[in-house]
């Protein structure tokens, strides 16, 4: 049995209605232009007006996604630290949509990194790309998707 389970154990009776992840930042702003202008999310709601954050909160459909500065004013360092970056592979945001190949071609069209779209042993089509500090990301689709 799960240990979360004895200690609150009415706890799955209550809806999970999503989930949202948290990423930290080395460039709130380059990043808040991919997730914006690249993969079309909204701001609706920031840490501070203005363009001059350390949070904010994005939406695109059904997809969330909140932002977090990496180092408060002033303690960023000239350069994204290696170890911090090397450490995001333990983490693939996975994106459900209808069409990898339109995606492809709008990574492609926006100067993305990104390899050409594949489909996995367990028959999801995919295609995979980075954001600006590093966190992989893919985008897929059930193959009977595809042929509908």
């Amino acid at each position: 049995m799960c240990y979360w389970t004895l200690l609150c154990p009415d706890t799955m009776a209550t809806n999970i209605r999503g989930v949202t992840i948290l990423l930290q930042l080395f460039d709130m702003p380059r990043s808040v232009a991919f997730y914006r202008d690249v993969l079309g999310f909204t701001i609706v709601s920031t840490s501070d007006p203005g363009d001059n954050f350390y949070w904010a909160m994005l939406n695109r459909d059904d997809a969330s996604l909140m932002l977090n500065t990496a180092y408060e004013d002033g303690e960023r360092p000239s350069a994204p630290d290696p170890a911090r970056v090397a450490a995001h592979a333990d983490a693939i945001l996975y994106f459900g949509c209808d069409n990898i190949d339109d995606v492809y071609a709008h990574f492609c069209a926006e100067g993305c990194e990104t390899q050409e779209p594949m489909t996995a042993h367990y028959d999801m089509r995919q295609v995979y790309t980075k954001d600006p500090d590093g966190y992989e990301l893919c985008f897929q689709h059930p193959m009977d998707k595809a042929r509908e």
